[in-house]
């Protein structure tokens, strides 16, 4: 798969499955997909990357507050 490998997405571009996987596997990134768990099922499935931010919110569930992650994290959509 490293034909694949990705450094970097872009906003607006598309991208396959097998090329969003590795990209995932290689980088610190979140990724949120609109087909829920099926992202990564088929390989040749299009995705667009339809925006990008550098850091989220999320809930601890140890101590119950919220704490903001500088991790860029990203919204596909199937094609």
């Amino acid at each position: 798969m490293s034909q694949y490998r990705l450094s970097e997405v872009e906003v607006g571009q598309n991208y396959k499955a097998k090329e969003l996987d590795s990209f995932v596997s290689t980088t610190d990134v979140v990724v949120l997909s609109n087909n829920e768990s099926q992202l990564f099922t088929d390989p040749e499935r299009e995705y667009k990357v339809v925006d990008s931010f550098s850091g989220f919110f999320e809930h601890s569930s140890e101590d119950g507050e919220k704490y903001y992650r500088e991790k860029q994290a990203y919204i596909v959509e199937k094609v």
